[in-house]
């Protein structure tokens, strides 16, 4: 089952998003979050940071895993996935670093990386809620199009509009051909999946979950294997005018 909203822009889709979030961090303060990176996530990101700042919730007990990350590059690159989430939550929170897991990028076993971060998960019980965003070729994380949904941590070949994606973030406009990330069995086995998607380029992806397929060249379509799934979307994903 989907629970799925559409609201009037970005912002309202972000204000939504962390409310949901925030209720579930009073519920389960000391779970585990997995918090996505990209444009799409960043303000409900904040929004949650601002909450823990003004007291409406504490951060400090929370666990948190990262999604996925570009292999090969340096961490502290402001295009990494890791220095996103620093950027916009871990730095301005108070939490200690053993509550959170990061990838390495630059492991020389990257075999060990993902079997790491399984064990990290297995270590707190699971996920507690995954706040996921949506490639515009509908991947999660880095579960590319046809991926395993029996998969946890892997490294990943990534499509070629993955890599064009990708440039945005990086001023060098350099690309890196394969990726590491949480599989689909960990995202649907978080007790909460919540998929947020914004702009028209995501409009044939979320198509083909309005439409109920369930499609392995689409991976965001798994979601409806999920018994507790939240979907919410702007208007501008259907066509909409803001």
């Amino acid at each position: 089952m989907i629970h799925y909203s559409v609201e009037q822009d970005r912002e309202a889709l972000s204000r939504k998003t962390a409310d949901l979030i925030i209720e579930q961090l009073l519920q389960k303060p000391d779970g585990l979050y997995c918090f996505a990176g990209g444009d799409t996530p960043v303000r409900t990101i904040n929004l949650i940071a601002e909450a823990h700042l003004e007291g409406v919730v504490d951060l400090s007990h929370a666990h948190f895993i990262q999604l996925d990350e570009w292999i090969g590059i340096d961490p502290m690159n402001e295009g990494s996935c890791a220095s996103y989430l620093r950027k916009n939550l871990f730095d301005k929170i108070d939490i200690e670093e053993t509550h959170i897991h990061l990838f390495d990028p630059q492991a020389e076993n990257m075999e060990n990386e993902c079997l790491a971060a399984d064990q990290f998960i297995e270590k707190h019980g699971g996920i507690t809620l995954s706040l996921l965003g949506v490639g515009v070729n509908g991947h999660l994380g880095f579960n590319e199009p046809n991926c395993s949904l029996k998969n946890k941590t892997h490294i990943v070949p990534l499509t070629e509009s993955t890599q064009t994606v990708g440039k945005k973030y990086f001023q060098d406009g350099g690309t890196f051909e394969k990726g590491i990330t949480l599989g689909i069995s960990h995202l649907l086995n978080s007790q909460q999946m919540v998929v947020i998607a914004s702009g028209k380029t995501k409009k044939a992806a979320i198509t083909q979950v309005i439409k109920g397929n369930q499609d392995e060249q689409w991976p965001v379509t798994s979601i409806w294997q999920h018994d507790k799934a939240t979907l919410i979307i702007d208007k501008k994903v259907l066509g909409g005018e803001i």
